[in-house]
């Protein structure tokens, strides 16, 4: 991943690239100049770093030496339904500091828990969310494709507001995984910090998408967020398959995920002021590590699914975590 460095090689390559671009010193001048402005006018700081650490590293529930918080991936989806209030219940039982819980909506624009845009997956039913309300959403069987179906049968799709409570109850750390709908989804958590101002200190927002952070700051700039990024995600699958068939589509796709890479580590974290960098665990060493704890950024790694591993970013990187499972090892879940 490109990493250069902050303001000063970033508009040094900005002002070459617009320079061999324009062959125009002065045109090349204004435009650096510009971006510089409006990088600097529309960004929005920090929060708090003392607030962020209590949402990042709590004063309980952390393990290891460097008090490492384990959240479990979609509430555990391993060791009990994805994103089900039982799945939160098991991840708390197994000693998780927190949860990630995703935020989609159904036809009627009620918040709900659930990962993909379909049900198909996860239940016992068929379609995309966007044409479900919540009455028949609610009519699903949420641990019927899951490996302990008989177990855990009939456990239903939880509202995010039930969810929420859930987490508050059990004193888990939260971590708001945003898909997508910025506006909906800003309004949605706005109101949720409102009703519950304990998540201030006990939950994160975060998301692969800049607009819906950067949406949310606009919405409330006291919450603490978080971008999401896997390198190479525009032009190859989580398990590292090329996504297109079509060669100068994947060549297209590879070009824009260095462009994209790039501007995470050098435009985006800033714009949105974020205080944690949510990335795939193959990317993290202690280098990486330092080059965002130089910036007031953690790094919290993504998705940690094996005891090495586990010991590894507790004991070795004192790095966040992310899980499938509390309990055994387990391949991981895309």
């Amino acid at each position: 991943m490109l990493q250069l460095g902050d303001d000063v090689p970033l508009y040094s390559v900005v002002f070459v690239l617009v320079l061999l671009g324009t062959r125009s010193p002065v045109w090349t001048t204004a435009l650096t100049a510009s971006l510089y402005l409006l990088v600097a006018m529309f960004r929005f700081p920090q929060v708090p770093s003392s607030r962020a650490r209590l949402v990042l590293h709590p004063a309980s529930g952390t393990v290891g030496s460097g008090n490492v918080s384990v959240v479990a991936h979609r509430c555990g989806g391993h060791d009990a339904p994805e994103n089900t209030i039982v799945a939160i219940r098991e991840s708390s039982k197994n000693g998780a500091t927190g949860v990630e819980l995703d935020l989609e909506f159904s036809a009627d624009s009620v918040p709900i828990l659930m990962h993909d845009e379909t049900v198909d997956r996860t239940t016992n039913g068929s379609g995309p969310l966007s044409q479900m309300r919540l009455s028949e959403l609610g009519q699903l069987d949420a641990a019927a494709k899951h490996r302990l179906r008989e177990r855990f049968s009939g456990e239903k799709i939880p509202t995010l507001q039930e969810a929420v409570e859930e987490c508050i109850k059990r004193q888990l750390t939260i971590y708001f995984d945003v898909k997508g709908h910025p506006d909906e989804a800003a309004a949605a958590l706005k109101e949720l910090y409102k009703l519950h101002p304990v998540l201030y200190n006990t939950s994160i927002v975060c998301s692969f998408e800049p607009k819906v952070i950067y949406r949310m700051r606009q919405s409330d700039p006291e919450v603490v967020t978080a971008l999401t990024h896997r390198p190479w995600s525009l032009s190859r699958l989580g398990d590292g398959a090329p996504r297109f068939s079509s060669p100068w589509k994947h060549n297209l796709m590879t070009l824009m995920d260095i462009v994209l890479d790039w501007a995470h580590h050098h435009v985006l974290w800033k714009l949105c002021g974020i205080s944690a960098f949510l990335i795939q665990k193959n990317f993290v060493s202690e280098d990486y590590v330092q080059y965002w704890a130089r910036r007031g950024v953690e790094v919290v790694a993504w998705t940690v699914n094996t005891k090495v591993e586990k010991d590894f970013y507790q004991e070795m990187l004192h790095v966040n975590y992310i899980t499938d499972s509390l309990v055994e090892d387990c391949e991981p879940h895309y």
